[in-house]
């Protein structure tokens, strides 16, 4: 995985793994007249300030990522939504080597990405109201003194992601694997999509 660098030729330079495919979809994004900045850590392409597509790497796959993903028409059904429940717009289409590059299809679904910031169309992240603790969560929390207190230190949207993700699990084992899968995250300070975000 790399580290964040603070130029788009730096990502590149110092990627580990991936790097003549992030070059080739870095030519291939150039081509299509989006500017090239750095956000986030990673390659990021904009139109006219409005966020298009980022480029990232992780360890088993490389991706170009949508901000406004769900909007695209996706007829090739390459686009999948990495953190289901939790992400509403972004979606990621996941590579694994030079072959899944396919540069016209790339170049049409970024022109349809264009067209709809141009347009105004965006899904909004749905309004914060007040933070309600699942009583699942909010029982395994008063029962581990150490999470509970690692809980109260957790910014806001860290325990509304934890709140969230049991909350959404419909069945009682299937809330009880996410405690304990979550509650050694909450010790450790940890949010439940960090590392979606320190890619």
């Amino acid at each position: 995985m790399m580290t964040a660098k603070k130029t788009p030729d730096a990502y590149f330079k110092n990627a580990d793994k991936w790097r003549e495919e992030l070059l080739s979809l870095r030519k291939l994004l150039l081509s299509t007249g989006l500017t090239e900045e750095l956000k986030w850590g990673s390659p990021f392409y904009t139109a006219d300030g409005k966020h298009i597509v980022g480029l990232t790497a992780f360890k088993n796959h490389f991706c170009l990522w949508f901000p406004q993903g769900a909007l695209l028409k996706d007829t090739q059904k390459v686009l999948i939504n990495a953190q289901e429940g939790v992400t509403r717009a972004q979606r990621q289409w996941r590579m694994h080597d030079a072959k899944d590059i396919k540069p016209a299809l790339v170049k049409t679904y970024v022109k349809e990405a264009v067209s709809l910031a141009k347009a105004g169309k965006e899904i909004k992240p749905k309004p914060k109201g007040v933070l309600v603790l699942p009583e699942e969560l909010k029982t395994a929390l008063s029962k581990n003194k150490r999470a509970g207190a690692a809980f109260e230190k957790l910014t806001p949207g860290k325990q509304r992601e934890y709140a969230e993700y049991i909350a959404e699990a419909k069945q009682a084992a299937t809330k009880e694997r996410r405690l304990e899968k979550i509650l050694p995250m909450i010790v450790a300070g940890a949010g439940l999509n960090d590392k979606y975000k320190n890619c």
